[in-house]
């Protein structure tokens, strides 16, 4: 059980399954620029984090911008939507009637990738609200802002145990204050921090060769 001084952020988690240094660069070292996709993102969030929204559609209650933690893993963060649909088999709600299934959507503003840094984000989510609400969720969804649609997620045994790995490594690394080198590749082009990161100069060491050259001048 992870203390509240110990928390990690849980939107860290998609920042380090798409590059251990960006995660790093971020949440180690405080460090951050933007640039137009961030913005962007940041935009497209602020209307799905609007708290004051609460909606009712027939048997469905959405909540957005829910805090939610996980002190066995060792993060906190916020849903960006949570949707509760009723349900026999549920769990019961302060204010509500009846038993309710909670759903996960996590809004992102591009379009589906390949990497699972999205989904692994999602099922960290949904690992906390089953910390808090002592309930089992199956299945939640991500919404692209470029598709328009909703890619609905399996929150299956593989993912949950990659997110306690991911975030196993991330506490050992905030806890050395270490961040790792630049591992070169063609998502650093769209890096909102690749002039903090300067992956080129970090490619090769070129020390040893600069010392031999150095060494052989007349």
């Amino acid at each position: 059980m992870y203390p509240e001084e110990e928390l990690l952020a849980l939107s860290g988690l998609q920042h380090f399954a798409f590059c251990r240094r960006q995660w790093a660069l971020i949440h180690v070292e405080n460090q951050w620029q933007d640039n137009v996709r961030t913005i962007d993102g940041d935009l497209f969030h602020r209307r799905a984090h609007d708290a004051a929204l609460r909606e009712r559609r027939g048997d469905m209650l959405c909540v957005r911008g829910l805090c939610v933690v996980s002190h066995v893993l060792g993060i906190s963060g916020q849903c960006d939507v949570v949707e509760f649909y009723q349900d026999p088999n549920g769990i019961s709600l302060r204010g509500e009637e009846g038993l309710w299934r909670p759903y996960p959507v996590e809004y992102k503003r591009g379009a589906p990738k390949e990497k699972e840094a999205d989904v692994l984000q999602l099922c960290a989510q949904a690992m906390c609200l089953e910390e808090m609400l002592c309930c089992r969720i199956e299945e939640g969804a991500l919404f692209y802002g470029e598709t328009r649609r909703r890619q609905v997620v399996a929150l299956d045994e593989t993912r949950r145990q990659s997110v306690r790995d991911m975030l196993t490594e991330m506490h050992e690394l905030y806890r050395r204050g270490h961040t790792p080198k630049a591992k070169v590749t063609k998502a650093c082009g769209a890096c909102s921090l690749r002039e903090l990161c300067l992956p080129a100069l970090l490619k090769k060491d070129h020390s040893a060769q600069y010392l031999k050259e150095a060494l052989e001048e007349p």
